[in-house]
Order: structure tokens, then sequence, then C-alpha cells
């Protein structure tokens, strides 16, 4: 099976930070600049797995998030950000609206981005 994940942020040194661990895990990894871009692949493409920044320009990760649980309410979706004391009220209210999530601090290693994958990955097929 060809495990697609998706990594949505501004920061073109993260993206291919998960680019590069991922794809020596072998998965197979699509990035996206921005919210509006990585709704757009989302409703194109089938993901496993996505890694959402909060603080992006435009549609902000919250924003983003809503969007996407409109969408599909059963990809795994962790929030990646260094900023999350800044949006702890709208992701605390989120929660509560029932928006599934799990948040990373960043910074975030090679280690822990495969460990984490693997572990989300492995969860969800089981599933099925």
């Amino acid at each position: 099976m060809n495990i697609k994940i998706l990594v949505i942020d501004d920061d073109q040194i993260i993206r291919k930070a998960f680019t590069l661990a991922l794809k020596e895990s072998g998965y197979e990894v699509h990035t996206a600049e921005s919210g509006e871009k990585g709704l757009d692949m989302e409703s194109k493409t089938h993901y496993h797995l996505i890694f959402l920044d909060l603080n992006m320009p435009g549609l902000n990760g919250i924003e983003t998030l809503k969007e996407l649980r409109k969408k599909n309410k059963l990809v795994p979706v962790y929030i990646i950000t260094s900023f999350h004391e800044e949006y702890i009220k709208e992701l605390s209210k989120a929660s509560m609206q029932g928006i599934d999530f799990d948040v990373l601090k960043k910074p975030i290693g090679k280690e822990e981005i495969v460990s984490i994958t693997n572990a989300v990955i492995n969860s969800t097929l089981s599933e099925f």
C-alpha cells in the first residue's frame, strides 16, 4: 500500500525536513505552502496523515483544520507549531466542537516525525 502524507506549512525548511524524514521511511510525501493549497490537494488525493502548521498567512492552521474536517473527519491531523500558547483558546474551542486533532510542539526531530507517523499509520491500518 502506498501511504500518502500531506505536510502543510508555510516554512520551506519545515516542509523539506518532513519530506526527507518520511521519504527515507518509504512514505509518499506531498507538501503545501498554505492552507488554501493544502485544502485543494486534500480534495484531490486521499491522505493517510496530515501535518499542519498553525501560524500561516492566509488561512491559519485552525481555519484550515476546520475546513479539512468538513471534508474528511477520519484522516489523522497533527498540528505542528511553536505558537501553541498563542492559539490555545482557539484549539480548545475546536476540540470542544468535536474537531479531532493532536498537537506537536516545534522543534520536532526526524526520529519523532518518523515514530509518530509509524504509530499513526499502524494504528489506522489496523482499524481496516
